[in-house]
């Protein structure tokens, strides 16, 4: 959940919080305007999901979890309008759910808090799991320490609640296939497999033909691993710098996007979110030095678990 950055003010401005509005739109202009890029940027997001989510239930009743060929078919029915693109909400809406989930913890927090952020902004995307994510904006100061705990922590918590059911769930309609060897495959988180074990005891898991919805709920474990990594303005940074403070923050932050360098040479991708992260490693002063008490330490603890459960240093291996 990144800060208010370039793209923060601008939202920012357009809202009209001042007098940097220009003075041809008024506030009821920007406000309609701001809507209309939330529900735009949604919509593109509904559809690429679901051609993605197409590709995923064409490629699953082929005995794979993933097949290129047949998501690149997605994507022209998409374009042609082929109305049998709407098998994909099976991947699509448990997703959609999961990244709402996710970003309105944050939002429902800063609203009950009063700190002021805008709704959630999707990222549509025609490539693999076919969005980007979802961000919010923060647009007012952060004063206290126990608020910055509750606003970090309470996204990865709401999503990862909303994406265990449709884990477990998408485990069971899940099959064997010992012969399915895709080009693109998915890695393996902890909680992933070990619910594999339960459901699919001794079978390794390349031979497991994943349902669709058990990649929305992957894809969440992803959003949730990548964010709290303890870096930065990201939810771990968040969660950190309001548990150790400052000094400690930009010690792990460093730390933390050197390991991800290093782990660059297993996944090469790593090394674009270790330099995008070193960019933004550093987090904003809060004058606070109040401890945050021990049930946030617990839940801070309890982040920390939900962080070694959902990463995987290998996302996505491509053959």
């Amino acid at each position: 959940m990144p800060d208010k950055g370039l793209t923060g003010r601008i939202i920012h401005s357009l809202a009209g919080e001042r007098d940097d509005l220009p003075k041809t739109l008024s506030r009821t202009e920007a406000s309609a305007w701001v809507w209309s890029v939330h529900i735009l940027l949604f919509v593109l997001t509904v559809l690429t999901t679901t051609a993605f989510g197409n590709g995923l239930v064409a490629s699953f009743a082929a005995g794979r979890s993933f097949d290129e060929d047949i998501y690149l078919a997605s994507i022209l029915h998409l374009v042609h309008g082929d109305v049998s693109l709407w098998k994909g909400l099976i991947y699509s809406v448990p997703l959609l759910l999961i990244l709402m989930a996710h970003e309105m913890g944050h939002y429902l927090t800063c609203r009950r808090l009063r700190v002021r952020a805008t709704l959630p902004f999707f990222g549509p995307s025609p490539t693999l799991l076919g969005t980007v994510g979802a961000v919010i904006w923060i647009r007012s100061p952060i004063y206290s320490r126990k608020n910055l705990f509750d606003i970090g922590v309470s996204g990865p918590i709401a999503g990862f609640v909303t994406l265990l059911p449709f884990l477990v769930g998408g485990v069971f309609l899940s099959r064997v296939n010992p012969g399915a060897e895709p080009s693109i495959s998915f890695g393996t988180p902890l909680l992933l497999r070990v619910i594999e074990m339960i459901c699919f005891p001794g079978v390794a898991p390349q031979s497991i033909a994943l349902h669709p919805m058990t990649i929305a709920a992957w894809a969440g474990l992803l959003a949730t691993a990548m964010n709290l990594l303890p870096i930065g303005q990201l939810d771990g940074g968040h969660i950190l710098y309001a548990i150790m403070g400052p000094r400690v923050h930009a010690v792990v932050s460093a730390s933390a996007v050197s390991a991800l360098a290093i782990l660059g040479f297993v996944y090469k991708p790593w090394w674009i979110w270790a330099l995008f992260m070193f960019l933004f490693r550093r987090h904003q002063l809060i004058y606070d030095e109040l401890p945050i008490g021990r049930g946030r330490l617990l839940v801070g603890c309890g982040a920390g678990l939900l962080l070694i459960l959902s990463f995987c240093i290998v996302p996505v291996n491509i053959r």
